[in-house]
């Protein structure tokens, strides 16, 4: 049996930050320069709090702050008894933080659903030319689950969701399913939103199954032009339904009665 693997060595600072910045800003910055650099892997071990401190000029206390900060992202790992360690990125960690950041902006759904179309128009033209023989499979069983939950708007909301993620996935682009990991709560919450919106919508089953289908065939016949003005069509179609269902509220809940006197 192989025994315990061996521990990173410290990282050596070679470069000191610009000395205008604050303390805070500063460690963000050596740390920031040294991953996109290479100089620093995941799995590597940062030097000690007190080495950075006198490294970089600043407090420990503020190294503190900034290392508890990466940690709560995801960047880092704080060991106790053995020190922080890089971590691999992870942006479906900062799903909350943008779900809190963007929730509390006038429009933050729409703008949201706006960056949502332009991630899976270039994801899906993407995913016509990389999709493995694995991601189409995964397509087709996420179609296969919008049709058994078609009649339920959470579960279907969520398969929904769901086949979408899939053609982000299938573009094998870490950038683009990182922003997209990174929006996903709210992508979540207004799908379901909309789901429930167009539920009662005359030809709304026909949409959700024969639409997406197309979307998927158009993957499959690697046809990045068709795939693109399908979703493109899609997301139109999606917004006109809940127009519809909104004037189909408005009319049956009728004017509202006056309750002044003459």
């Amino acid at each position: 049996m192989s025994g315990p693997r061996a521990m990173n060595k410290p990282i050596r600072i070679t470069q000191r930050a610009s000395a205008h910045e604050d303390g805070y800003d500063r460690v963000l910055t050596f740390l920031r320069d040294e991953l996109v650099s290479g100089r620093l892997k995941t799995g590597d071990r940062l030097l000690p709090e007190r080495d950075l401190a006198a490294a970089l000029g600043v407090s420990r206390p503020v190294i503190r702050e900034a290392l508890t900060a990466l940690s709560t992202l995801g960047a880092v790992e704080i060991r106790r008894g053995y020190g922080t360690v890089v971590r691999e990125p992870n942006f479906t960690a900062l799903a909350d933080y943008f779900s809190l950041v963007l929730a509390q902006q006038a429009g933050a759904v729409d703008d949201v659903m706006q960056a949502r179309i332009a991630i899976e128009r270039q994801a899906i033209r993407l995913a016509c030319t990389r999709a493995l023989a694995p991601d189409l499979d995964r397509l087709s069983q996420a179609l296969r689950a919008i049709k058994e939950t078609i009649d339920d708007p959470a579960q279907g909301g969520a398969a929904d969701f769901h086949f979408h993620s899939m053609i982000v996935e299938a573009a094998h682009s870490p950038a683009l399913s990182s922003v997209y990991a990174a929006v996903a709560k709210l992508l979540q919450a207004s799908h379901l939103e909309r789901r429930k919106v167009i539920a009662s919508v005359p030809q709304v089953d026909a949409y959700l199954i024969d639409h997406h289908e197309k979307v998927m065939l158009a993957i499959q016949r690697r046809n990045p032009a068709e795939a693109d003005a399908l979703l493109t069509e899609h997301f139109e179609i999606g917004a006109n339904l809940r127009e519809d269902a909104a004037a189909a509220a408005a009319k049956q809940a009728g004017p509202k009665r006056s309750t002044h006197r003459a």
